[in-house]
């Protein structure tokens, strides 16, 4: 806190993002507050990073198809180099869980239903409207919005989808993610 202006500088960090839209939206701290998007690589440091751990050409192009520049799916494809699995062998099975933790969660909707609480009230969520939101995706990466429905934010809950507050714009959490959706509607 300072003492002749009575500002305090708080750093936050955090992977949450509705919490960030929370803070970033909030009236009393408009203009007061700053967002700094800390995002996956672009590609031509993904392939940089890559090169310093010694994958081919090939190799980094398949990273780059199915992970993008996340860098969590990076170390653990740098990790596999460490195993007899091959890369290929790696991010086939990354792929292939993601799909199933997505289906998972619409698998559960539909059996069980599910619920968000959101300023206090609990909504429950539609699984069509969700079906939808993941479609949305089919043939986009990301979308603006002005105002994200329920089963939206229940997506970025559930780890899914991302909301960047500053720029208005809804994602998958990954290409990974992307990905992954596209073909778990695709069969659905």
């Amino acid at each position: 806190m300072t003492k002749e202006r009575h500002l305090a500088h708080v750093f936050v960090v955090t992977s949450d993002p509705l919490f960030i839209e929370q803070v970033y939206s909030e009236a009393m701290l408009s203009g007061r507050s700053r967002h700094i998007l800390v995002d996956d690589f672009d590609y031509a440091t993904t392939m940089d990073f890559l090169d310093k751990y010694g994958f081919g050409y090939e190799e980094k192009e398949l990273a780059w198809e199915y992970c993008g520049g996340k860098p969590v799916y990076l170390v653990e494809l740098i990790n596999t180099r460490i195993t007899d699995e091959s890369m290929e062998e790696q991010v086939h099975k990354m792929f292939e869980v993601r799909k199933r933790q997505i289906r998972m969660v619409i698998n559960e909707l539909r059996l069980i239903g599910d619920e968000l609480e959101y300023k206090g009230k609990k909504i429950g969520i539609v699984e069509e409207r969700v079906i939808d939101a993941l479609n949305s995706f089919s043939d986009i990466e990301y979308r603006s919005y002005e105002m994200l429905n329920i089963e939206e934010l229940y997506l970025v809950k559930r780890n899914i989808l991302f909301v960047d507050a500053v720029r208005g714009v809804l994602k998958p959490q990954s290409k990974l993610d992307l990905l992954a959706v596209r073909e778990v509607m695709r069969d659905a």
